[in-house]
């Protein structure tokens, strides 16, 4: 009776489940009869009722997920936040980085890598006078000496250079009050006329002048140039073989023009005055120009120790309402507007973007995949401070891409 009774449950249900399909296959019936059908099974009020009901219960899970994830949040900061950074101090040497000022903090957690490597400077206001807030990143690669040296170095001179802009500044202003007085206005438009006169006869002067220097010249090279005479570079080639070669028998050096054209030159130096324009501070140069200069030393120094350590580096600069980003590297800036969005403040370097990749392949490197892009199969970032092997043929640099905002625009 109990396998009569099984089978006729299974009939059962298989009949029920063909007649079900039934209605919704299609058997010879044209779409329009098909989707006819479909609609007015989903129209029907028990469909229509259970529909309501499983929308509503995903938007109530969706909003207790919501506030239970900001009240474990809020549970966290309140009470088990500083008990967890003891713990990973704790955990290691300097495993985690925790920095806290007035308006702004910084955290850092080691990963995988067997040391901290990534390094952070927080500056509120720039040498407690200038009004400017300095903020930047350095996520070093291959060891902490790149992003050590970014962080007490680069970082040092911007404060220089920024507190001599602020000084000129200051003279400036100062000046502009003086030569604005009545005394002022009056000496000079007295001598506006007697310097005019003394230009006039100085020029007559200094015209007859270049006239007798460049006869001078032509009669001298005339005179001393021959078919024997040697190239003026070569000339100083042999000076400087001259000078080399008395310091001791065994210590003969043959300084040759391409070996001295291979030696890249140090990046120009400017005044403070240089990074003024109508009044205005061009931060952007002048972070571009301080992290050439740093890379140049560091590459110098790491040669000496070949130490082929390197480092990302993420600058901002805030003066009153504008926001000065510069970015080298793969290290991310992204600002929050006050509709939550948000707004991306860098664009990493990649080697598999076509810019880069256009620059690597003109250098004369390549690009490989190994788990990610990388530069000559070992760099998974285009530019970056440090990385002196990659430097001597400028597969990777370290030239910023400067990014400026103006806060009051994006609330």
């Amino acid at each position: 009776m109990d396998d009569e009774l099984e089978d006729k449950v299974l009939y059962q249900t298989f009949v029920s489940h063909m007649k079900l399909l039934s209605k919704l296959a299609v058997v010879n019936s044209p779409p329009l009869t098909y989707c006819w059908k479909i609609i007015r099974l989903s129209l029907r009020p028990e469909v229509l009722f259970c529909t309501v009901v499983l929308v509503i219960l995903l938007l109530y899970l969706r909003a207790v997920d919501l506030w239970s994830r900001g009240v474990r949040e809020w549970l966290q900061t309140t009470l088990g936040r500083h008990k967890k950074l003891k713990l990973l101090e704790v955990a290691g040497d300097l495993q985690s980085w925790d920095a806290q000022s007035t308006q702004s903090s910084a955290f850092a957690i080691l990963g995988r890598r067997p040391k901290m490597e990534d390094r952070f400077i927080i500056e509120e206001n720039v040498n407690n006078n200038t009004g400017i807030s300095l903020f930047a990143v350095f996520d070093g690669h291959g060891g902490e000496f790149a992003a050590d040296f970014a962080r007490d170095i680069l970082i040092k001179n911007i404060f220089l250079k920024i507190q001599e802009i602020k000084l000129v500044l200051n003279q400036e202003g100062l000046k502009q009050q003086f030569e604005s007085s009545p005394y002022m206005n009056r000496k000079f438009s007295q001598k506006t006329c007697e310097n005019k006169e003394n230009k006039i006869n100085n020029n007559d002067v200094a015209s007859q002048r270049r006239a007798s220097f460049k006869k001078s010249i032509s009669n001298a090279d005339d005179s001393t140039l021959t078919k024997d005479t040697p190239l003026e570079s070569d000339i100083y080639t042999q000076k400087i073989n001259s000078l080399i070669r008395p310091l001791g028998s065994n210590n003969l050096f043959n300084i040759n023009n391409n070996d001295l054209s291979k030696q890249k030159a140090p990046p120009p130096k400017y005044e403070a005055h240089c990074y003024l324009e109508n009044g205005k501070v061009n931060f952007g140069k002048l972070i571009s120009d301080e992290v050439l200069a740093a890379d140049y030393k560091l590459v110098e120094a790491a040669k000496k120790t070949t130490n082929i350590a390197g480092t990302t580096a993420l600058i901002a600069i805030l003066d009153g309402s504008k926001l000065i980003v510069a970015n080298v590297g793969d290290s991310r800036g992204v600002m929050c507007d006050s509709k939550g969005n948000a707004i991306p403040l860098s664009f990493d370097h990649k080697p598999q973007q076509v810019r880069e990749r256009k620059r690597i392949n003109e250098a004369g490197g390549f690009i490989a995949f190994r788990g990610v892009w990388r530069v000559a199969g070992i760099l998974a970032t285009s530019r970056a401070m440090g990385d002196y092997p990659l430097k001597e043929n400028n597969l990777v640099i370290a030239d910023p891409d400067i990014l400026t905002f103006e806060l009051n625009d994006h609330k």
